[in-house]
């Protein structure tokens, strides 16, 4: 299926991938923006260039396909504790590894999800693929959110989230460790849905030439686009920082 392309987009509420399967009108303006007009009507040949983009970028990933997850190993394997929705910030964090095209390389994105709001809390971009990735990420997690004992910390079984050192920063700050199934990424469905929003709202749409411009780029939409003004249907079509910022009485990062 070609992916669809937005008829009208809000300026700071940039929406393609998550919407292919809702009308525009249900995603594209907020309220207030449909009365004052805000919108911007995208040209048919802009439309046309967008999906060529994502079209290319698709095809190229299918070419040179790369394996993030390894978990032929002899290290020790959680139950999956994740089968639950949470009603609060932080009983429950999901962590996955994506890997991004450049020009004669791939480099590797590991993220920490806050499964309550779906907040990107912890990210870490890197030319190699191994634990101190990983452990980055989940460094910018806790730092972010300083997570009280008994939280759940959900991955694959990859040999980069079961290593000694991965595990025993989890268990230093008193967090369950739960790991999904070998091949199944519904078990992780929040970490999966969130590369898929990064990939088509943001890498496929890009030419990244080195890994700074990536590295750039990346934190610019994580932070400032995904986090701050991207609308997320499940969260009552608001952004994750609104979302929190709303239900916790307290403004907005």
């Amino acid at each position: 299926m070609r992916p669809r392309v937005p008829t009208t987009v809000h300026p700071g509420r940039v929406l393609i991938g998550a919407a292919q399967r809702r009308p525009v009108s249900s995603w594209s303006l907020r309220e207030e923006d449909r009365a004052t007009g805000r919108g911007r009507v995208f040209s048919r040949e802009f439309k046309l260039s967008v999906v060529r983009q994502v079209a290319s970028g698709e095809n190229q990933l299918r070419r040179r396909f790369v394996v993030t997850t390894d978990s032929r190993h002899d290290l020790r394997i959680y139950p999956n504790l994740a089968g639950f929705e949470p009603t609060r910030p932080d009983p429950l964090w999901v962590a996955d590894i994506t890997y991004i095209r450049l020009p004669t390389t791939f480099v590797y994105l590991a993220c920490v999800l806050g499964a309550w709001s779906r907040r990107c809390i912890g990210w870490h971009l890197s030319q190699i693929i191994d634990t101190r990735l990983t452990l980055a990420a989940l460094e910018e997690a806790i730092a972010s959110r300083c997570p009280a004992a008994g939280l759940i910390h959900h991955s694959d079984r990859g040999v980069q989230y079961a290593s000694g050192d991965y595990l025993a920063r989890l268990k230093g700050i008193g967090a369950h460790i739960s790991m999904a199934a070998v091949g199944n990424p519904y078990e992780n469905a929040k970490a999966e849905s969130f590369f898929k929003t990064l990939k088509y709202e943001e890498v496929y749409l890009q030419h990244y030439r080195t890994f700074a411009e990536a590295e750039a780029n990346l934190d610019r939409f994580i932070a400032e686009v995904y986090n701050a003004k991207r609308l997320h249907s499940g969260l009552g079509s608001v952004p994750p920082a609104e979302f929190e910022a709303a239900r916790l009485g307290i403004g907005q990062d």
